[in-house]
């Protein structure tokens, strides 16, 4: 389909993602709509401006009306400090499965799920990205993002929805930490992934790591080859400045979800079954 014959749908257009995504796809597509429960910047040429609450299923099968890809970027988008399971509950477990019921009583063929690589945080470092694809949570944050993929997943297989969920590495202007070298993602190769993410050929169910193009990074998307995403951007840029504040937490260094793993980690040896 030619691009601009496409309508999306972006949920959390008010966010920090979802401004790069709206501003970085500005006129690309025939209709980009626009959902938060945040205030918006009004409509520009292209775009409409619409209510949609995760926690209401009519409204969001009244956002969706029409839509060919929604691109989810809306839900509570980090481990909260307090409380942090009854904060996640609401928006990133019932709205996600609200999310996915709503696209597929909308008729929607597409949906983009922003998932996040704390999905799969207690894996090692060393561990190839074909076996760190099995989910791992770090996190009451990361298992809901686990429970979006396996939701995603079912409606994919069971109601014949493309479902591309992102693994979104550490998403900023530039990287602060050890870590960061290798999970890093631009505000630019975010956009990049999620135009990649709509515009690629039929596919059913796929995971992708969001992350530049890190001289470090432990993840490869070798396995999502066929979405055409190349990234510009590399944290080595600011590797000499970032080593040289000293060395990364050691509870945390071993896993690739950094210091979600060491919060509250009790050090138990690692078991293999």
């Amino acid at each position: 389909m030619d691009p601009h014959h496409r309508r999306i749908l972006l949920l959390g257009a008010a966010g920090g993602i979802g401004s790069a995504i709206r501003d970085g796809l500005r006129g690309r597509y025939g209709l980009m709509r626009l959902a938060d429960i945040a205030p918006l910047a009004p409509a520009g040429p292209g775009e409409e401006t619409v209510h949609a609450d995760l926690l209401d299923i009519p409204s969001l099968v009244t956002a969706m009306a029409g839509i060919d890809c929604v691109v989810h970027m809306a839900g509570v988008p980090v481990e909260p400090e307090t409380n942090a399971w009854e904060q996640v509950l609401p928006a990133n477990i019932v709205g996600v499965h609200n999310l996915f019921e709503a696209a597929r009583l909308a008729g929607v063929g597409r949906v983009l799920f922003a998932s996040s690589h704390h999905a799969a945080g207690f894996h090692r470092r060393d561990a190839p990205t074909a076996q760190t694809l099995v989910p791992r949570p770090d996190s009451y944050y990361g298992v809901s993002k686990v429970f979006g993929e396996a939701m995603g997943r079912m409606y994919a297989d069971k109601f014949g929805l493309q479902v591309l969920s992102l693994r979104i590495g550490a998403y900023r202007d530039r990287p602060s930490d050890p870590r960061q070298l290798a999970v890093w993602i631009s505000p630019r190769d975010m956009v990049e992934l999620v135009r990649c993410g709509i515009e690629a050929s039929d596919f059913g169910y796929a995971v992708a790591y969001g992350v530049s193009a890190n001289t470090r990074s432990f993840w490869d998307n070798s396995q999502v080859a066929f979405l055409g995403y190349a990234p510009k951007d590399n944290a080595e840029a600011w590797a000499d400045a970032i080593l040289a504040d000293g060395p990364e937490d050691p509870a945390a260094a071993p896993f690739q979800g950094g210091w979600y793993c060491a919060r509250d980690f009790v050090g138990q040896p690692e078991r293999v079954d």
